[in-house]
């Protein structure tokens, strides 16, 4: 059973709109987003369905995800790194899930984050 077969999109969506509600907050963050968060999420969304195992919508508006080419514009440091992943860590922890999910969705997760610094 893929992530997303287990999640469901419900789960997914809202893991993405607290996690986005914890980036509008973070001073650090926040400034590496455009003003209006809303498009932003959706392709969060639309990433992780595709990432955890759901239909590839992603790829289909957008192309290859190509993250880090895509996040290179952004001064990203183990700082940026970690608040990213707390604020990501914290939203997967409000969604009901079993604790082998949490620890599949973390691990891909950080290990994301850190493949995203670019800055020392």
């Amino acid at each position: 059973m893929t992530i997303y077969e287990a999640l469901g999109e419900e789960k997914i969506r809202k893991i993405v709109s607290v996690f986005y509600e914890k980036i509008a907050e973070d001073d650090v963050i926040r400034p590496m987003y455009p003003k209006d968060l809303a498009p932003a999420e959706d392709r969060l969304y639309m990433f992780l369905v595709q990432t955890f195992g759901g239909p590839t919508t992603y790829s289909e508006k957008r192309g290859h995800p190509r993250l880090r080419r895509r996040h290179f514009p952004y001064a990203i440091d183990m700082d940026g790194s970690d608040r990213w992943l707390k604020a990501m860590s914290e939203s997967i922890e409000e969604i009901e899930m079993t604790e082998e999910m949490k620890m599949q969705i973390l691990g891909y997760f950080g290990k994301a984050a850190l493949w995203m610094i670019n800055k020392a």
